[in-house]
This record gives C-alpha cells, sequence and structure tokens, in this order.
C-alpha cells in the first residue's frame, strides 16, 4: 500500500537537531525499502484551468502560507496502520504541526 505524506510548511527555520534527526529517519525508512520519494514544494506552485478546449495557467501561491505544503514523502507499507505509525514518528521528530495522509491507489 502507498500512502503520501503531506508536510504543511512551519514558516520557520528547521534547527541542526532537526535537519539530523529527519536524516536519520529518512536514511532508516530508505534502507528498509519503505520511502520511496520524499521533497520539498515551491510554495508559490501554479495551477491548470480547463475548459473545453481552452487551458489557463495561473501563478500562486492560492493559499495562506499556514496552509501550504511545504513537503512530501512517497511510502510504501503493509498497512494503515503503519502509515499512521510512520506519521507519528514523523511528527515527534519536527514538533507540532499538521501532517495529511493519502493513499495512493494505482
Amino acid at each position: 500500500m502507498r500512502y503520501l505524506m503531506f508536510q504543511k510548511a512551519q514558516g520557520t527555520e528547521p534547527d541542526a537537531k532537526l535537519y539530523a534527526d529527519m536524516a536519520a529517519f529518512v536514511e532508516e525508512l530508505t534502507a528498509s525499502g519503505v520511502l520511496l520519494a520524499t521533497g520539498g514544494l515551491d510554495p508559490a506552485g501554479f495551477k491548470l484551468t480547463s475548459e473545453g478546449d481552452e487551458i489557463t495557467v495561473t501563478d500562486g501561491p492560492f493559499t495562506e502560507a499556514k496552509e501550504a505544503i511545504g513537503g512530501f514523502a512517497l511510502i510504501e507499507v503493509r498497512s494503515r496502520e503503519e502509515a499512521i505509525e510512520l506519521g507519528r514518528r514523523f511528527r515527534k521528530i519536527v514538533g507540532d504541526g499538521e501532517s495529511v495522509v493519502h493513499q495512493v491507489f494505482g
């Protein structure tokens, strides 16, 4: 089962301990084969809108800074419970905030 975990932007610069803790967590998940991809996201982005044959491109940002997605991780686990446990471990490393997790189909 694949899950995509979104991390909302924190609005603060992480300290050296958080970077070290995250590097160890990412290394562990990569070595175990659970972590398929991870990365940060441009807070601005752009939007594509289609109506009939017309496609419009609009530059962002589109949400308030506190709602912006700052990064993601794509994981492959055996169950929803395993995804939740990895999410709990992630939240303990990064502290207060919010992550949103979606199962990936296909």
